[in-house]
This record gives structure tokens, sequence and C-alpha cells, in this order.
């Protein structure tokens, strides 16, 4: 009886479904070839279409799913659990019957701090073929500029962004790519606005709400009197994602600007009001007087943007405080010297001082392991890796690739690898892996350039940085009362996040520093 209820039961709903006809048929999917350890239910929505169900056919773009999740024992997992920052295609399937099935390439995230890039060049052009990993163009980021890979064989349909592009959101489409060859042509007049990415798409609304404040005329006040007025209320201002960006850009305090937007929310155009009515008097009498200077504007590159605004907020937001010494290095250079000559007769490569400096400083951090640590609002965290990141100059910017375990490696390892990086960084070609996951940085800018002495600023998320200046001879006494000699004297600034390096541990740091320093056979121990 119970098996004959239960066919009479369904039986029922199916004739429902037979004669029901409207335009949508909710169907539910059991499977009974499923471990019971696994349920799965999955509820989908049928679009019907004259002709679809009767004929047979049901097209991919006339399915959207409603509910799918799969459980697996007490555990609950969902789709979104298995997205990525670092995927940057996704397949698409348009409503509309002219445009096949393809897929969208975006801008990728190719470092944990990337949030936009430019396109540099590409290598593709529309109509290519392209195949799994092959690379399709070059992305300048933040630190250098990288190849981007193909992820899917098939043809290039459309390039949304050309060569030089700027400022585009990670996650942005920048291509289009299709399986079919005869697809190409039917994506000439794909439209950039329908791929734009969600961040986009929420922030573009936003300046509409201003123009219903700019209608009213009745008060006296200018516009910009009104946008510089400080809001009234005392609670928490809440601002657009865009505004945010653009009021952190510009230093500019969230809490003096008036929102325009919904409950009084600030949006991108309440910023751009507050800007222009804060330079408008100012701009007015620098044009009149230096209407005469003659001058050429750079535009700004990624690198420089970047390293800008992580410079700003490392010193801003990081307690910097100095420590220096000066250490003798006459043992130093005759040791470099001696090394220089076995080097020389074997062939090798000529040992630097400042390959000497990056090998004190790693044994010292191996010796202080508090220095090599980064703080969080959690915890501090002390790395057992030795990472030594090595600012270089170069035309394209400011490059600080990373010499990794450089405290296992010998000075000649040392040195060879600085120089392959240094050369990679001045043809603009360093790799994620060339520049990431240091724990402290040297800048030296003593030896090249003569400096003598400076304080350099904290690289985020590192805790200290040495700076070091160039070497000069000093006369210092001797032995005798009336004896005096010429020694050389190198200063080295040690910059510390008073967060984590307390005073006295980094006079510690730099003590064992200064010690193989002037030591310098210790190091080889």
């Amino acid at each position: 009886m119970t098996y004959t209820s239960h066919l009479i039961r369904h039986s029922r709903k199916l004739k429902l479904l037979r004669n029901e006809s409207s335009s949508s048929v909710l169907v539910r999917m059991f499977s009974t070839e499923v471990n019971s350890s696994i349920k799965s239910e999955n509820l989908v929505r049928i679009n019907q279409r004259p002709g679809n169900i009767n004929g047979g056919s049901i097209g991919a773009s006339s399915i959207r799913s409603v509910s799918n999740r799969m459980r697996i024992g007490n555990n609950s997992i969902s789709r979104n659990a298995f997205s990525s920052s670092q995927l940057y295609s996704r397949r698409g399937f348009a409503s509309d019957s002219a445009l096949p099935p393809h897929q969208e390439i975006g801008m990728p995230s190719l470092s944990p701090t990337m949030t936009e890039g430019n396109v540099a060049r590409w290598l593709k052009k529309v109509g290519d073929k392209v195949s799994t990993g092959e690379v399709l163009c070059e992305i300048e980021t933040d630190k250098a500029t990288v190849e981007m890979e193909c992820m899917e064989d098939g043809y290039l349909a459309k390039i949304i962004h050309d060569d030089g592009a700027k400022e585009i959101q990670v996650g942005e489409v920048i291509a289009i790519t299709v399986e079919e060859e005869d697809d190409i042509a039917k994506f000439s007049d794909y439209k950039a606005s329908s791929t734009a990415s969600s961040g986009e798409a929420k922030s573009s609304p936003e300046p509409s709400p201003p123009k219903k404040e700019a209608e009213p005329v009745s008060s006296p006040e200018p516009t910009s009197a009104v946008a510089a007025e400080p809001p009234q209320s005392k609670g928490r201002s809440f601002a657009s994602p865009l505004a945010k960006k653009l009021a952190e850009e510009n230093n500019v305090p969230i809490s003096s600007v008036k929102g325009t937007g919904p409950d009084g929310s600030i949006v991108k155009a309440d910023i751009d009001d507050y800007l222009a009515s804060k330079a408008s008097a100012p701009k007015a009498k620098a044009t009149t007087q230096a209407s005469n200077l003659d001058y050429t504007d750079l535009p700004h590159t990624q690198i420089r943007k970047i390293t800008a605004s992580r410079l700003l907020q490392s010193k801003q937001t990081i307690p910097h405080y100095y420590l220096t010494v000066d250490s003798c290095v006459d043992k130093l250079m005759e040791l470099r010297s001696q090394l220089n000559s076995v080097q020389e007769a074997s062939g090798g490569k000529r040992i630097s001082v400042n390959d000497l400096v990056v090998k004190a400083a790693a044994l010292a951090l191996r010796k202080v392991p508090q220095c090599n640590s980064s703080w969080t609002n959690d915890y501090i965290r002390q790395y057992n890796n030795v990472n030594i990141n090595v600012a270089v100059q170069t035309e394209h910017g400011l490059f600080v690739p990373v010499v990794k375990d450089a405290d296992k490696k010998g000075l000649s390892k040392i040195g060879e690898e600085i120089k392959q990086l240094a050369d990679k960084a001045k043809k603009n070609s360093l790799k994620p892996d060339d520049y990431e996951g240091g724990t402290f940085t040297i800048s030296n800018l003593g030896g090249p350039f003569g400096v003598k002495q400076f304080c350099a600023i904290i690289s985020p998320p590192q805790a200290g940085i040495l700076a070091v200046g160039s070497a000069e001879k000093r006369v210092v006494p001797g032995a005798g009362p009336d004896q005096f000699k010429f020694a050389s004297f190198m200063p080295v600034t040690l910059s510390c996040d008073h967060r984590v390096i307390d005073g006295a541990i980094g006079a510690e740091w730099l003590k064992a520093f200064k010690g193989y320093i002037e030591n310098p056979e210790t190091m080889l121990l």
C-alpha cells in the first residue's frame, strides 16, 4: 500500500505539470545512486519557449540555477567557496542568440596587493588562434611587467583594452575569446560596458544624486561652500567604495564631506565637489603667478603610484624610530680584496661591499630574530626564513627584488643573484617571485651615490630597513697618547617599527651587524 500511495501522489503531480500553462516549470531532481553520506538537491527553473520542450531542445541560456547546494556529512559547501582572486577568466553565455558562448578574460591579480594594472602591449591580435599556456599580453603591475598566459584553447575575438590602457581594475574584462573561428565576427561590436566589473557597475550610478542638489537655486551660497560644509550628523559617515578610494588617494577626511547620496551617504561626486571647492581659490592665484613658467607634466607610472601610496601609508601608520652606528670597514675591505683575488683567479665574479652588507644583515637577523618580524592587529609574526630585499633604482622606478635565504648562501652566490635581479629590474622584467616574500630591506645610497647618511622608510609589512651610507676616512687615536691613525668608517641607520622592535632590540641587532662588519671573517664560519 505504501508504494501504491506513493505512485498515485506523484502521478497527480505530473498530471498538474502537464496541464500547467505558465511560462516556467519547477522541476525537483532526485538521485538514488548517491552515497548515503552525500545528499544532493538541485532546483532548476526551465524557461519554456514554443517548441523547446516538445522539440526536445533546451538551450544552455534557458536554464537558470535557483538552488545548488551539496551537503557532505554535516558540512555545507557552497559554490562561492571555490572562487579565487587569482582567476581572471569566466565562461559567458549571452541571452541574445546572436552571441555564441564565449570566455571573458579579466585583469588578473598578479600580487597580493594589486588592485589595478595597465596593459603594456598585446602579443596576439584579434583573430589569432590561442592555446593554453600561450602568452596573450604583458600586464604592468605595481612591481614589474608580467606576461599573462591564456587559460583555454580558442580564438581571440575582441580586445576591450588596447596597448597602453591604464588603471584597469582587477577583474575588469580586457578581452573575449571564443571556441570557433566563425564566431569572431559576431563580437566586432561587443560593448565593454556590458562586461564591466561589479565594482565599477555599482559605482557608476553614484554621480546621479548630486544633480538633484544642483537644481534648487534658492540658496545664495555657492555650491563649493555647500560641498565643503561638514556634515551635521555626529554618527558614522557612510561612503561608497569608490568615494572611499578617491578620498584616500587625495587625503580627504570623510568626516569633512557632506553626503548627497541615499540616506546622506557620500558618493564620488561629493569627493569631487570637495576637492574642487578646496582647490579653486589657490589655483586662481597660482596661475597668475606661474603663468610664465616653463614646465613638463610627467604622467604617473603604475609603479610610481603604488610606491607613493605605500610609502605614505607607512609614514602615517608605522611609528618609525631610527638608530645609527659607525662601523670600521678596514678589515672588511681587506677581506674583500683577498676574496676577489681568488674569484678572478678562478674566473668568478667580483664581490661587492653591498654583498658583504647583505650577508652581515642576514646573519644578524638570524641572531636577533625579533627584527625579522611583521606586525598584525592580532599577533607579531616572526619569520623563520631570512629574505633580504635589495633596493634597485632604475629609469622605470624603484624596485626591491629579494634574495631568499640569504643567511644560508655564500658571498659569491649572493653577489650573483643580486646582479641578475638588478639586470631584470632595469629591463622591467621581474616576476612576482623575484620581489615577493621579503622580511627585511637594505637600501644602499653610499657606495653608488656617495650619500653620507640617510633614514629610509619602512616597507610594510616588514618591521625594519637598513640605510647604508658611504665610508669615509677619519683620524682616530692610536696606541700611545700622541699617536694617531686613519680608519674608514661606514655609517648605517636602522629604521624600526616600534610596535615590533623595541629600542633595546634594535640596538642589539645593530651590535650584531657591526660585529660582522668589523670582524668579517666570522661571516665565513
